[in-house]
């Protein structure tokens, strides 16, 4: 389990470190409308900055969301299996679906990256425009950190079907539908035990 949190805090440190690329974004876009629109004067770089720098917030804050259970799910019917079974689909698609689509995006944007920085290749939106090749860098080390989260999730997985409950997770983000699901629970005990509701 140190091995599984281990990784969780990595991902959670990589995704709070990035997490700072959105200040940085406001910045961007606040002196570009400043220079644009009371200057005159419209900057050349802060197009290609601006989406270099969304574009590597997002993809590196994947593995964040993933440790912390923070994705959109398509568990309406799922999360009423019994664990075991949850844990069997889940592993089943991480086996199936993620690692496939994970390991494509490795190797090919290790490609993509690879062609961009022995060409020094610049952005062609602007002229002058800053080296890309950075930026493409940034598509194989989401890759490989969302393969390391997902052997931290796989893992999660093994455990529940080994002891039936899923292990302990790092409590920053928690689901919506968990304390819906709490309360619904706490409600149907009362109605069992005949407590008055409250």
């Amino acid at each position: 389990m140190r091995f599984v949190f281990f990784i969780d805090h990595l991902s959670t440190w990589v995704g709070k470190t990035f997490a700072w690329a959105i200040l940085i974004l406001t910045l961007v876009v606040s002196y570009e409308v400043f220079m644009r629109y009371a200057m005159g004067a419209p900057t050349t770089w802060a197009y290609d900055t601006s989406y270099m720098l969304y574009g590597t917030l997002f993809m590196m804050s994947g593995a964040y969301a993933l440790a912390h259970n923070a994705h959109v799910r398509a568990d309406v019917v799922s999360r009423y299996f019994p664990t075991r079974v949850q844990a069997g689909l889940e592993l089943a698609l991480y086996l199936l679906f993620f690692y496939p689509g994970i390991f494509a995006l490795l190797f090919y944007g290790w490609d993509f990256f690879a062609i961009s920085y022995r060409q020094n290749e610049h952005s062609s939106y602007t002229p002058g425009g800053p080296p890309i090749w950075p930026y493409k860098f940034v598509i194989p080390a989401c890759a490989a950190l969302l393969a390391l989260q997902g052997v931290a999730e796989v893992t999660r997985c093994v455990m529940c079907l080994m002891h039936g409950k899923w292990p302990r997770r790092l409590g920053d983000v928690e689901e919506i539908a968990i304390p819906i699901n709490k309360e619904a629970e706490i409600k149907a005990a009362q109605e069992q035990s005949g407590e008055p509701r409250q």
